[in-house]
């Protein structure tokens, strides 16, 4: 169940605020009523620094409601400057409280031109800088430790105030854009709480996600171009946007051995190419793979508890020799089959040009796990801290098998080595990988994310969930990434599941989910300082992903000389002719 809007948590406060109007509000003279509104009987307020504006007349937990002052002069004031998402001030005798505006209201409007009116300011209380006995003010920190007594006077920010809240020398930081409300100021994310507890990127197709993935991750690597990112790439978009800092790896240089793959992937691979295995049959394939690993080890293997899922080389021509061996036992033809569609199914994946991934030359077998976890996890960095796995190269079918070997190996990796190469995995389209429903995808690949969103940061495993459908996202994905930068969402089942997975200080913004431009985005959590709307840094044209839509205006515009030609490239590459 989604969280209300702070704005319906505050209703009634609102409305005891309301009530109590005749002894809040001051006398003002009366205006006819067939004056019409001027420059005489409004003042249209631009706020200014340290401009007080009202006073608290309600505090309950970390929320407060403000009532907004009239003019010295009794004149309705409108505050131009005020608006959601604004940082305001408590000034307290040992600290200043700072606070986010989440709710704006005018619960007794007037009633004629001129008459006074009441207007209501909700505001979320985000943190507090202590006063030292010099009178200057702490860093800023999130929480606070004494909520502001009734009737404190509220001011607005000053450009100090703002760069105290949002700028964060004590520790290290990157730029990412910009503060929406103030343009002058950088939004900043904080590399090491951003990283080291999952972040999340989630917008609808065109609100700019990709190009928001690639700023953040070219800003980390400015700071820091010794790190190790592994970007999941399933259209081939950021080879483009992140141009020499990265090694593509995709179609004829993907190297994924079947020998890697433990015992549920592999039979995932098998039953998609038509395999059937029961019970009985999986039993014995399982015993196969493991006998074919002992005999590939040798002398080695003594001693060892080898099973199917262990990670090492064996001869898949040894496996299909074992069941022709069970087939000559068997007496019975129909206690044949599942074993003729489990051999056929081997052959067929070992002769099909687009398994070379999995199964190189098909004679030639060699352990050389080292030198492939090596090349995706960038050891050396060799000037390239990022490894791109183009996964279009990969068929559909065994997509999300792929997925689950990868994911499974990074995680096994950060246990084994200790967390001693911290590594940023990002999940383009984490969906198709993690879906809500369980009756889709492939489990193995769900419960692989799952488990480094889960307990990957305690081995050095940071994860990025990208995604323009967080409705369709597994359950509790969205709820471990403690950063999330969302983008514009129009889908109502999308909002709601973001705002079920956000602190209440960030709902009000959420308001504006609908209606954010390109590139804005509403972000809150550990790894920015307070929740605030930003805009994300525009890319050149040469470092954004390609993910553009087809522009069919200029292209219906001339015609294809080589028809047939052009058709017959397209036809090799579907068919992965190898020239």
């Amino acid at each position: 169940m989604s969280k209300k809007p702070a704005t319906l948590q505050l209703e009634p406060k609102v409305k005891a605020v309301a009530a109590a109007a005749p002894q809040l509000e001051p006398k003002v003279e009366s205006v006819p009523a067939d004056a019409a509104p001027n420059a005489d009987n409004i003042a249209f307020v631009l706020l200014s620094e340290n401009q007080r504006i009202g006073r608290v007349v309600s505090v309950a937990g970390s929320q407060s409601v403000v009532l907004m002052e009239e003019s010295a002069d009794n004149k309705a004031v409108i505050p131009a400057g005020l608006m959601m998402g604004t940082i305001v001030k408590i000034p307290l005798p040992e600290t200043v409280v700072y606070g986010l505006v989440v709710g704006l209201s005018v619960p007794i409007p007037a009633t004629e031109p001129g008459a006074p009116e009441m207007k209501v300011m909700e505001v979320e209380l985000i943190g507090e800088s202590v006063r030292g006995d010099d009178g200057s003010l702490s860093p800023f920190r999130r929480g606070v430790s004494m909520s502001p007594p009734l009737t404190s006077a509220v001011f607005t920010t000053s450009q100090n105030d703002l760069r105290l809240v949002f700028l964060r020398p004590d520790i290290a930081t990157a730029r990412i854009g910009s503060l929406h409300q103030e343009r002058r100021l950088p939004a900043l994310i904080g590399v090491d709480d951003l990283l080291g507890k999952h972040f999340a990127v989630v917008g609808a197709t065109g609100s700019g996600k990709s190009c928001s993935v690639t700023v953040i991750l070219r800003a980390i690597l400015d700071h820091y171009p010794n790190a190790h990112m592994i970007v999941m790439d399933p259209h081939n978009e950021y080879a483009h946007a992140l141009g020499d800092r990265a090694e593509v790896i995709g179609s004829g240089t993907l190297q994924l051995p079947y020998w890697l793959f433990n015992f549920e992937e592999i039979c995932e691979v098998l039953v998609q190419a038509g395999a059937k295995l029961e019970l009985a049959e999986a039993a014995l394939f399982s015993e196969y793979i493991a006998n074919a690993k002992r005999q590939f080890l040798g002398a080695s293997a003594e001693g060892r508890y080898i099973t199917a899922d262990t990670p090492s080389p064996y001869r898949i021509t040894l496996v299909t020799q074992y069941i022709d061996e069970t087939m000559g036992r068997l007496e019975k033809p129909e206690s044949l089959v599942p074993y003729h569609r489990l051999k056929a199914a081997i052959n067929l994946i070992t002769n099909d040009g687009r398994f070379s991934f999995m199964f190189g030359s098909g004679i030639t077998v060699r352990d050389n796990m080292a030198g492939i976890l090596s090349r995706i996890l960038r050891l050396p960095v060799d000037g390239k801290p990022v490894t791109i796995l183009d996964l279009s190269a990969v068929p559909s079918e065994i997509l999300n098998v792929s997925v689950s070997v990868l994911c499974r190996l990074l995680f096994d990796f950060g246990v084994w080595s200790d967390g001693a190469v911290p590594i940023l995995l990002v999940c383009e389209e984490a969906h198709r990988y993690a879906p809500e429903d369980d009756k889709a995808g492939f489990g193995p690949a769900k419960r692989a994310l799952s488990r480094i969103a889960k307990e990957g940061r305690k081995y050095g495993l940071s994860l990025c969930v990208a995604t323009q459908r967080p409705a369709e996202l597994a359950a509790g994905m969205l709820s471990q990434c403690n950063t999330i930068f969302t983008m514009r969402l129009s889908h109502q089942r999308d909002q709601e599941l973001v705002r079920a997975a956000l602190s209440d200080a960030a709902i009000g913004l959420l308001e504006a989910l609908p209606t954010l431009g390109n590139a804005e985005a509403i972000a809150v959590g550990q790894g920015i300082a307070v929740p605030m709307r930003m805009v994300f840094t525009e890319l050149p044209p040469e470092q954004r992903p390609k993910s553009a839509s087809a522009i069919f205006s200029s292209a219906w515009k001339n015609d294809i000389a080589n028809g047939e030609d052009f058709v017959q490239e397209v036809v090799d590459r579907w068919r992965r002719v190898r020239r």
